[in-house]
């Protein structure tokens, strides 16, 4: 090793001091001792494509060989790389740390080793050195480059355009085409290149190492990141290829993910000759055990593979690297291999804890000559990096993943931690349950689930589309894949994890009206009416603030017609409260009836459908939401009366048994499609709204547009009245959350109290002496509750429970109780064991209720009484009796809704306890900003044409409307649990804009007008189906008070 550092080395090259390098090593161990003998010669290939060589002893293990490597590039985090090589038989093999290299590298004057990532960290953030982000993107270029990361062109531009940034800086169109020209980043490249340099356009100002940060951010979020596949068959022998992340072993057909089994999941993983065998760790619902079984080609492949994930396992599971097992005293049997090196956790705590000099370093393929420290800490590296654009089409989750932005302190992340589908435990499922309002039958869930499949059924054409069933035929992958429908092919990656609900339970609701054939749309006619129109992004812009403003204002006529309408024939409201309301709902609906025409006027002369001669001058919308905003201004006085009308009609409810039937009753109508109270809060929702929307457009204007001045003014005048209500609208938003939750639950008596914050709700599955019973769970900032869904017509939960959190501790028991996703909750009087359907659903709530319980010991102190009376199932885990709601349980307080009513079945609530999944008060959150409506060409799965419909997305849920002129929607389609993808070429769609929405056998496709559409509409769909990682804690600071 000392002659390696006699010659020009690595470390030198990219600009660095000379210096024997920094150890990987803990601190305080000791480098392994180099063995004497003769030195041989290893040539390795670097992540820049240039070779060094080192000279290491013959006898000396690979370590000495890796650390070599590290010490030359100056590599702090060097534990992700690893070396590759070619073995005797031409295939590839990662040199292992323990074994001597002469054994391994047969004939070292004739084998390049190549240095590269070996881990890839489930988000780039977890690298604390720039060095390492910029050796992960130089591995991300390659992997573009030799086709190993696949994604659709649009993802392949924007990521080519961060490496342009980071490599000449800004947007040149001279420079850009040269550079393009003369660096091939992928093959057929010349058919992208205007689309990389749109993009490169939009970096200005980007630092290399913001660059780097960018295209990780994007590139982590691609199902090919990181995967390298090993070819295998199922028991039926499909073709299929394995794979192994940082999450779990994987399974593709292709390059579509069509399987995934956590490590949580996975018990042993063993090999025998040609097999590999995957043995997992029985259901929470049942006693046998699972073996899964692929065959590879050889002894050789399927040892290799065993390899990889024995090492992957280690690295980002453990604490700890595993000790050497002892050596056997008459014959071995298996093999001994293990895992060597640090795991993430303590390659994460070493440098967290600066154990290392700083040290710089320069870019061999950057033509910026700016030198960067190594040592900037998350928070500065995340102050860098600017927010990411979205102007640019989604084609999967790829693009999603660029999109993604930080609005208002929440950052919205896809979860990676758990991307595997898996089976949950199985729910009881609930009686059919149907009623009738306003002469027309709502019915449940799963009524309406076979209603559609008997539709289905009747409709299905002769000639059938190929079937979206498992690919691969094996019962091993069907039966373990929630989402084993036709895979997509490149494109079709899935935006979020999927949740597991029972195969029992229903999906969406659907009406027959929405089947109804006169609704059907040509595609002929849909080209024509396409080329009618402007094509570009303002246009459609304006078009959003036409759209989402014609909901708006249903939704104002909810409270000023149809509200008000009933209202005056029932004498149940007092004067002063029907003034408060109506007085300060219709000067805000005169002005929007106002504004939208004015924004349609405006449309029409864009279009050309009126005085098409003028063109310029009415091709922008700055102007009229500039003068609409500013009067808007003079408005700020009814909005501010919204928390007390809020307010009061609560009050009101409470101390009227009168008002509470009737607002009861006016919620089942079909036109209040939303809780009532939500009404109440959407003009100040209207505002963050616009206050997006304007900002997406100053985003997309040059500073010489002529519309950019009154743009940008707008978006300072609406940004202001944002900044002014934002506080009081955080507190109303949990207001009134607090008392739509009050409907519905049963056993309660003072749920709204001052000072209570929500913070999730969701299905957890509690463990008794019957085994594991489903629980619904409602998390508070000083209590937890857990409930279970009532036997009667009322569909309200029973309150069964409640731990205060003050002195209460969490901790994970899988192995303790041998349950998946476990959790015990120890109060100071109970404790409760509970088991989340996926490691990811386990992971938010540990995260949400560990920040509730420091919120209750930093409170005065234990909770006050929440419950009516005592209940009946307050017991330890070993409590014997199953949980039943009998006809004296229902005699809970007045104050909340009558009990024996009908009451909504599709509430938020309801639909987390059939999906089996949870929702938290930040999701809300974001739901309130995530609302879009529409025209939307929708299709069914075994359908031929396509069906125009107006759609309303809001509250994690699509609404379907014939036209935007009806007054209540005809369908629902809730998409909590629901997938969000691309379809495949095999799904036979070839159209554009066309995105897929599936929930097991359910398969609905969505066809929007534009790219700029398309790209909104996956956006706030994802925000549905992906709940959001806790990206910001409540403010405690101002308690809300009522």
């Amino acid at each position: 090793m000392g002659e390696t550092e006699q010659r020009p080395t690595a470390g030198s090259r990219l600009g660095a001091q000379e210096n024997a390098g920094i150890s990987t090593l803990e601190h305080g161990q000791k480098p392994p001792v180099t063995p004497p003998g003769k030195l041989i010669s290893i040539k390795i290939q670097m992540l820049d494509d240039t070779q060094e060589t080192f000279d290491v002893p013959q006898r000396a293990p690979g370590k000495v060989l890796h650390d070599a490597v590290c010490n030359h590039l100056n590599l702090v985090e060097g534990d992700y790389f690893g070396l590759e090589f070619p073995d005797h038989k031409k295939m590839m093999v990662w040199l292992d740390l323990l074994k001597p290299v002469i054994k391994q590298i047969r004939r070292p004057k004739h084998v390049v080793v190549k240095f590269v990532v070996k881990f890839f960290p489930p988000d780039h953030a977890q690298l604390q050195e720039e060095l390492t982000r910029y050796l992960f993107a130089l591995q991300v270029k390659q992997d573009l480059a030799q086709g190993r990361l696949t994604c659709n062109d649009t993802s392949t531009a924007l990521l080519i355009s961060h490496i342009v940034q980071s490599e000449i800086g800004d947007f040149d169109e001279t420079i850009d085409r040269e550079h393009l020209a003369k660096n091939k980043y992928i093959p057929q490249q010349e058919a992208l290149e205007d689309k990389i340099m749109e993009f490169h356009r939009n970096h200005m100002g980007q630092t290399p190492a913001e660059s780097d940060f960018q295209l990780l951010e994007i590139a982590r979020r691609l199902e090919m990141y990181g995967i390298r596949l090993h070819p295998a068959k199922d028991r039926e022998g499909t073709k299929i290829n394995l794979a192994v992340a940082n999450t779990g072993i994987l399974v593709f057909q292709g390059h579509t993910k069509i399987n995934a089994f956590n490590w949580a999941k996975v018990r042993k993983l063993s090999f025998k000759r040609k097999r590999f065998l995957i043995k997992l760790r029985p259901d929470v619902n049942s006693s046998f055990q699972d073996t899964l079984e692929f065959l590879m080609a050889s002894r050789d492949f399927c040892k290799s593979f065993w390899k990889i994930c024995v090492e992957h396992h280690a690295f980002f599971r453990l604490f700890e690297e595993p000790k050497p097992k002892p050596k056997p005293v008459l014959f071995s049997r298996g093999s001994s291999f293990r895992f060597s090196g640090r795991t993430q956790k303590q390659v994460l705590d070493y440098v967290k804890e600066g154990g290392h000099k700083k040290v710089q370093f320069e870019r061999k393929h950057s033509k910026i000559h700016s030198i960067r420290s190594l040592t900037a800490q998350p928070s500065e590296q995340h102050t860098e990096v600017p927010k990411q654009s979205s102007s640019f089409a989604y084609g999967d989750n790829n693009d999603a993943a660029a999109v993604q932005s930080c609005r208002q302190g929440k950052e919205l992340k896809v979860s990676t931690e758990d991307t595997g589908q898996h089976k949950s435990p199985s729910l009881k499922k609930s009686p059919k349950e149907g009623r009738k309002v306003d002469g027309a039958v709502v019915s449940t869930v799963e009524e309406e689930e076979e209603a559609a499949k008997d539709r289905m059924q009747q409709n299905r054409p002769q000639s059938q589309q190929p079937s979206t069933g498992s690919l691969t035929g094996s019962p091993h992958l069907s039966e373990l894949s929630i989402n084993s429908q036709g895979g997509p092919s490149v494109a079709n990656m899935s935006l979020s994890p999927n949740l597991s609900p029972d195969a029992k339970q229903s999906s969406p609701l659907i009406s027959p009206l929405l089947n109804d054939p006169s609704c059907i749309r040509t595609d002929d006619e849909e080209e024509v009416k396409k080329k009618r129109f402007p094509t570009e992004k303002a246009y459609y812009i304006a078009k959003e603030v036409a759209t989402t403003e014609r909901t708006y204002l249903k939704d104002l006529e909810v409270i000023t017609t149809w509200f008000q309408s009933a209202v005056s024939k029932e004498d149940c409201m007092p004067e002063t409260l029907k003034n408060l309301i109506f007085s300060n709902f219709e000067p805000l609906h005169k002005f929007h009836t106002g504004f939208l025409k004015e924004i349609e006027q405006r449309l029409a002369l864009w279009e050309g459908r009126s005085n098409a001669h003028i063109k310029g001058d009415y091709q922008r919308i700055g102007d009229v939401m500039l003068k609409n905003i500013q009067s808007m201004k003079q408005l700020t006085i009814h909005l501010w009366k919204h928390n007390e009308i809020l307010m009061e009609l609560e009050n009101g409810i409470k101390n009227s048994r009168k008002l509470e039937n009737f607002c009861r009753d006016f919620e089942l109508q079909k036109v209040c499609y939303l809780p009532l109270n939500t009404f109440l809060l959407r003009p100040l929702h209207r505002l963050m709204h616009y206050k997006q929307i304007m900002e997406r457009l100053c985003k997309h204007y040059p500073p010489s547009h002529i519309d950019f001045r009154d743009s940008r003014a707008a978006l300072a005048e609406i940004s202001e009245m944002v900044a002014q209500l934002h506080s009081d609208m955080i507190k109303m938003e949990n207001f009134q959350k607090l008392h739509e939750l009050k409907k519905d639950l049963i056993g309660i008596d003072n749920l709204v109290i001052p000072g209570r914050e929500f913070i999730r709700l969701g299905s957890l599955s509690k463990l008794s002496g019957k085994g594991l019973q489903q629980r619904m769970f409602f998390l508070f900032n000083d209590i937890l509750l857990y409930t279970s869904r009532g036997l009667t017509a009322s569909n309200q939960f029973k309150v069964h429970g409640h731990l205060p959190l003050y002195g209460m501790t969490i901790e994970e028991s899988e192995e303790e109780w041998g349950v998946p996703h476990c959790l015990t909750l120890r109060g100071q009087h109970q404790s409760i064991v509970v088991a989340a359907s996926t490691r990811a659903e386990m992971d938010k709530w540990t995260e949400d209720v560990q920040m509730a319980i420091d919120l209750a010991e930093k409170s005065t102190g234990p909770a006050p009484e929440l419950l009516a009376s005592s209940p009946p199932d307050n017991k330890s885990p070993d409590e014997t009796t199953v949980d039943q709601e009998s006809e004296d349980d229902l005699s809970a307080s007045r104050t909340s809704l009558e009990r024996q009513s009908p009451h909504r079945g599709n509430t938020t609530v309801h639909v987390c306890w059939h999906r089996n999944t949870s929702v938290s008060m930040i999701d809300f959150s974001i739901a309130v900003e995530n609302q879009l409506s529409g025209n939307l060409l929708r299709k069914f799965k075994n359908s031929n044409g396509w069906q125009k419909l107006w759609v309303v997305f809001t509250n994690f849920c699509m609404f379907f409307y014939k036209s935007h002129q009806d007054n209540h929607p005809l369908a629902s389609l809730p998409l909590l649990g629901y997938s969000l993808t691309i379809p495949s070429e095999s799904e036979n769609i070839h159209k554009d804009y066309v995105f897929k929405l599936h929930f097991k056998s359910h398969v609905y496709y969505f066809r929007a007008e534009s790219e700029y559409t398309f790209e909104r509409w996956m956006e706030v769909i994802r925000s549905a189906t992906s709940s959001a990682s806790r990206t910001r804690a409540l403010s405690h600071k101002e308690p809300h008070a009522y």
